[in-house]
């Protein structure tokens, strides 16, 4: 499900109209939190930052030239709408369909028995299934097309001997981009952080004022953390691999990009081992008479898999680092379209930075206010 990557592009490539009615309903211009010029300095960096790097998958390919994960954010809820779509609005268009296909035969074949209430209901049926086609396909298929008859994974590589960043996305979330490797910027670099990491993924990010883009792209890496250092661990087994090379990491278990019915069922169950084993026993209970759920959801996730296809990459992209090859130039304003370009640049002006550091909040409670002020004086 790429819901959330597609989210994000549409909120960097709002039109005027569009931007104007988001605001008019949050009551506010402000949709990103500031970034400050001193944050983005201490928060990127290269160093160590865990001394046991390793990653939860899935790692599609590494080898001396490139590492290859499965990147996106809702792996774990895809299939819902699967069974919306197969279940629900698809019959209803085939029914309607082949009800007006039913009416027009019999006109048809016998026009004698033709009347005003007959050749009406035709109209109608007709009419009717024309509308809800061209409704599903304006407006219902962009949301089926987030998880069928698209990108079966999105996909991410570090391509350690040209010192990029791939990214594989559907257009609608922002096509394929190439970055500049140190200009990667990760959630997972300091320990005080670990507590917010439960049920998280890793993020990637690129700010503007690094890759010379006018709009963030950003990445959510593998599967949910479960709490502690896993995160940092997976940042460090990632730029261990760009910095000092494969065997520098212990090597990982390779997944396949075949539609797998394993991962398809243990989705759903991302970062909750550690929290299942520690559960009381009325709570697994429970997860046993609501298992019909999870089987339900499991079956359409992997039909979403077997509907989808598997991504493949430029030519450029896949040679990248062989020798005599050509190196993937970065991605640019220019490699968008005309229309995109002026809808990102509309729109820059919600990554820009703030300069020097951020302030200091007051406290809420008066004591604390008044300690704070103390300790100043």
């Amino acid at each position: 499900m790429y819901l959330i990557e597609w989210g994000l592009w549409k909120l960097c490539t709002e039109s005027e109209v569009e931007r104007s009615a988001t605001e008019a309903e949050t009551n506010s211009d402000k949709h990103i939190s500031d970034v400050y010029e001193t944050e983005l300095d201490e928060e990127m960096h290269f160093k160590r930052v865990s001394k046991s790097p390793r990653t939860r998958g899935p790692v599609f390919a590494i080898n001396d030239t490139f590492l290859e994960m499965r990147c996106g954010a809702s792996e774990e809820k895809r299939g819902l709408i699967t069974i919306a779509t197969l279940g629900g609005i698809l019959p209803m268009l085939l029914t309607i369909t082949f009800g007006a296909i039913a009416f027009l035969y019999l006109d048809i074949k016998d026009p004698s028995a033709i009347s005003f209430t007959s050749a009406l209901t035709t109209i109608v049926m007709t009419l009717l299934d024309i509308t809800l086609i061209y409704l599903y396909f304006r407006y219902g298929f962009q949301l089926t097309r987030l998880e069928i008859f698209t990108s079966r994974h999105l996909l991410i590589r570090f391509n350690r001997k040209t010192q990029q960043v791939h990214l594989h996305r559907p257009q609608y979330c922002g096509g394929i981009v190439t970055l500049p490797w140190k200009s990667t910027g990760s959630t997972a670099t300091y320990p005080e952080d670990d507590s917010l990491s439960h049920g998280m993924r890793l993020g990637l990010v690129w700010h503007p004022s690094r890759t010379g883009l006018p709009h963030m792209e950003s990445a959510l890496l593998g599967k949910q953390g479960q709490g502690g250092s896993e995160l940092r661990d997976e940042w460090e087994f990632i730029r261990r691999y760009m910095e000092e090379g494969p065997d520098a990491i212990p090597r990982p278990r390779l997944s396949t990009q075949l539609p797998s019915p394993i991962q398809a069922f243990s989705a759903q169950f991302e970062g909750m081992s550690r929290f299942l084993r520690n559960s009381s026993w009325l709570f697994k209970v429970i997860l046993l008479m609501v298992w019909p759920a999870f089987v339900i959801l499991g079956t359409a996730h992997w039909v979403s898999l077997m509907l989808c296809w598997r991504p493949r990459w430029p030519k450029v992209i896949r040679e990248a680092g062989l020798p005599g090859k050509p190196v993937p130039p970065l991605t640019t304003l220019a490699d968008y379209p005309p229309d995109v370009q002026e809808r990102l640049l509309a729109n820059a002006d919600r990554w820009q930075l703030k300069p020097g550091k951020r302030p200091e909040k007051e406290p809420r409670s008066p004591h604390a206010r008044s300690a704070k002020n103390e300790a100043r004086s």
